[in-house]
């Protein structure tokens, strides 16, 4: 006797949800659950593991980045820091830091804040936010409004940059109302940005000399929980992971939502650990870390 046609489609849908359910599942290490591992802060973000093993991280109204170890916790780094807020390493492991003050800058070997660019056409960028850095050196940043006042404002674009040192600073994107989180797929032929005014991530197709095309619309973050659209990270198989409402919400390369996990208010994300598989999780007072299945994706 055949299996009716609809029986079959329903089987496979149903063999679908269960494989989908059981990926969603493996996403976090079983039973793991958000650790905090330093509170008493004024507003983190923009973590970063270094190869050496410790996690920076930047406390934005503090002016100040921290240095935290596994065995030894969290002492400060570097202050003043500009007002950091998105940390990066560049190819020789040297921090790069996006500034509030209104500058991307690098720390030199002296421990010394050396300024990258600082203005655009002549005019004052507004407020560095977050960065990442291309297998070419190039650094790619987000330069919304979050940080700079009304009188000192002079940039009305609120855009996507690129710096590099051949060709200094160029505007890439000028259509986003405060872009934020701002990450690579791992084989770097896209670039994804997020709105938090719209709470939705845009992906980009990067271009052989660096530029993006093609943008359009990836994911959109619908939910009235606290928390925004701000940092994010790909792993290995280029699941995206962004901060959200309500927490930490992961997407496939295609874009379709995988989990969308209960976590405090996080505000930016590192991948870390000796086996880069513990995600750390920057929030308003606090660093988390949660134990994750997948290897994430570093673009140093």
């Amino acid at each position: 006797m055949k299996t009716p046609i609809k029986t079959m489609t329903t089987l496979f849908a149903l063999i679908l949800a269960t494989v989908w359910t059981a990926t969603a599942q493996q996403m976090v290490r079983e039973n793991a659950v958000p650790e905090q591992i330093t509170s008493g802060h004024k507003f983190t973000e923009g973590p970063v593991w270094h190869p050496s093993g410790f996690l920076l991280f930047s406390d934005i109204p503090a002016n100040t980045i921290y240095k935290w170890r596994p065995d030894s916790g969290a002492e400060k780094f570097i202050q003043p820091s500009g007002h950091s807020n998105g940390l990066a390493l560049d190819r020789e492991n040297r921090l790069l830091l996006a500034q509030h003050d209104g500058a991307l800058a690098r720390v030199n070997r002296n421990n010394e804040i050396e300024v990258l660019a600082d203005s655009y056409q002549g005019k004052r960028l507004n407020s560095p936010n977050d960065l990442v850095v291309r297998s070419d050196g190039s650094i790619y940043f987000t330069d919304p409004t979050f940080g700079v006042s009304k009188e000192e404002q002079e940039m009305k674009i609120k855009g996507v940059y690129r710096y590099s040192r051949e060709k200094g600073l160029e505007l890439l994107v000028e259509d986003f109302d405060l872009p934020n989180g701002i990450a690579f797929s791992p084989d770097e032929k896209k670039l994804y940005v997020n709105d938090s005014k719209h709470n939705h991530i845009r992906v980009f197709e990067v271009q052989k000399d660096g530029s993006l095309a093609n943008g359009q619309l990836f994911a959109t973050m619908d939910s009235d929980e606290p928390g925004s659209a701000d940092g994010m990270k790909v792993d290995s198989q280029g699941n995206l992971y962004s901060t959200g409402p309500g927490g930490l919400w992961i997407f496939a390369p295609s874009g379709k939502l995988i989990r969308q996990m209960d976590t405090p208010r996080i505000t930016n994300l590192a991948w870390g650990g000796k086996d880069r598989k513990t995600l750390f999780m920057t929030a308003p007072d606090a660093v988390y870390q949660l134990k994750m299945i997948h290897k994430g994706h570093i673009n140093y």
